[in-house]
């Protein structure tokens, strides 16, 4: 035969014409063959009795056994010395690339990567998966994915925001929904959904979803583990969770095709000035081209099927939108406050150094204790800030915190105007602050009586030391007992007989 290949049925037209009776040379010049190729299968037919016409024409696959060339020995390929360190690697995961690196390295190879490529091809089985179509019923099933969305700058602020787009795409119909977002938070995923059955106006029997930290905290082939606030979402919502094997994304492969449809189709060449407005284009384009194009599978228009057949199956909304708050396990600080979403709140002190478990809504935050709330706050927006209760810091705190200047202010003024004119004299000093030492003097009226603070506040003041460590030690030593003006002339008496340590000439000592 010639170099050009030959298929079977060429071979069969020639021998049938063989058997009509017709010469070489007419056969060559109707096949469009040599002559050589036509005697080489008039030799071949003969030997098997081919070409009487009362037998019938044999098989293509008896006519390949003979006319097929035999196969040219290929030469011994320069990786052949390393097969078996070839394959090992390969085994492992090892990369074509990094195997033939690694041999460049350890043996000084040669060959090309493709040489190693080659190898691989012809001794590992490479042929791909068989895959199986997958059919669903009428409101079945839902499959959703998050897709990367462009970068929009936000013309009234400035601001450059990265997005995602939500997809849900019902699985018979091929309608979807679509939403871009700025994050992939847990509570963007509960947004997303329910704003999806709303665009729906019903909830398909189950949602096929890949293994995305905000849907499954733990990938598994038979029992991944549900988000604690998705699956409070698909109990109020009565859809059932159908997560993907892990790195099997073909098990979700319409919505994929969704991801790449508006990919390609909606936002390639186009521009937004706001997320709102990005929003808004998208749910124009989902209702409209999107919609109303002829699906390359089903042959139909997915907003047809959608409205004609499918919402009517959905099942209905529930009559109260759930509330399913974001679940997390939080732990207390020594400031009795835990940490969510970078703001603070408060628990009561004696579960510092506690796991506790915070529940978050949009606009309240509740922190239990194994089953039992301990705090509820007001959602808080801004980071850094913080929500305290009062009545979860400990007693010191507490104090510390109520009884401020003008408590003080007032206490004092019960005592008596003494004791107000120390607390005054404290707060008016213009480089410390004296809040403790005004609680700490008003405390000792505990455990002297008001009375004899009020009087050792007066001593204090007459001689013009109003401080807490002065008062403090008059009492200590009982001279608020005494009255000022009998001290200042016990005082002032040795001046006045001449100088407070001088003595008479009797008194001196020679």
């Amino acid at each position: 035969m010639s170099n050009r290949r030959f298929e079977m049925y060429e071979i069969r037209q020639v021998i049938q014409r063989l058997r009509l009776g017709e010469s070489d040379r007419d056969v060559a010049r109707a096949q469009r063959v040599g002559r050589k190729t036509v005697a080489r299968v008039r030799r071949q037919a003969l030997e098997r009795g081919w070409l009487d016409p009362k037998t019938p024409l044999p098989e293509d696959r008896a006519l390949a056994e003979v006319f097929t060339p035999a196969p040219t020995n290929r030469s011994v390929s320069s990786a052949a010395p390393f097969r078996e360190q070839i394959l090992a690697w390969h085994g492992q995961g090892i990369t074509a690339t990094a195997i033939h690196q690694a041999l460049v390295r350890k043996y000084r190879f040669t060959g090309s990567v493709h040489t190693i490529y080659r190898l691989l091809d012809r001794v590992v089985d490479s042929s791909p998966p068989a895959t199986v179509i997958l059919d669903f019923a009428v409101a079945d099933a839902a499959q959703v994915d998050f897709g990367q969305g462009p970068q929009i700058v936000d013309r009234a602020t400035g601001e450059v925001m990265k997005t995602w787009f939500f997809v849900m795409t019902l699985a018979w119909s091929r309608h979807q929904y679509a939403e871009l977002v700025r994050n992939q938070k847990v509570e963007t995923w509960l947004a997303c959904h329910r704003h999806a059955f709303e665009w729906f106006n019903g909830v398909p029997g189950r949602l096929i979803i890949d293994n995305a930290k905000c849907a499954i905290t733990r990938a598994c082939y038979y029992e991944p583990t549900v988000q604690r606030a998705y699956g409070d979402l698909a109990l109020g919502y009565g859809f059932r969770i159908d997560a993907c094997p892990p790195r099997d994304p073909q098990k979700k492969g319409r919505v994929e095709a969704g991801v790449k449809y508006i990919k390609t189709g909606f936002l390639a060449l186009r521009e937004f000035h706001s997320l709102a407005h990005a929003n808004a284009e998208l749910r124009a384009w989902v209702l409209g081209e999107a919609g109303n194009r002829i699906h390359g599978t089903t042959r139909a228009r997915p907003l047809t099927l959608f409205t004609e057949t499918e919402q009517a199956l959905l099942k209905p909304l529930p009559a109260i939108a759930p509330e399913c708050p974001v679940w997390a396990q939080v732990r207390v600080h020594g400031n009795a406050h835990v940490q969510y979403e970078y703001c603070h709140y408060s628990v009561p002190f004696r579960l510092i150094r506690h796991s506790l478990w915070l529940a978050a809504t949009a606009s309240v935050v509740r922190v239990y204790e194994d089953h039992g709330l301990v705090a509820t706050h007001a959602r808080l927006t801004k980071p850094g800030s913080h929500a305290t209760v009062p009545d979860h810091m400990p007693p010191d705190a507490q104090a510390y915190a109520l009884r401020d200047p003008q408590w003080c202010l007032k206490s004092a003024q019960a005592i008596g105007p003494a004791c107000r004119a120390v607390v005054e004299a404290l707060f008016a000093d213009r480089v410390l602050e004296h809040l403790r030492a005004a609680q700490g003097l008003l405390r000792l009226a505990d455990q002297y009586g008001a009375t004899r603070l009020e009087a050792a506040c007066a001593r204090a003041v007459h001689f013009g030391t109003p401080r807490y460590r002065t008062v403090k030690s008059i009492l200590i030593q009982g001279l608020d007992h005494a009255s000022a003006q009998a001290e200042t002339a016990a005082l002032e008496e040795p001046y006045v007989r001449g100088g407070r340590f001088s003595r008479s000439s009797s008194e001196s000592v020679h």
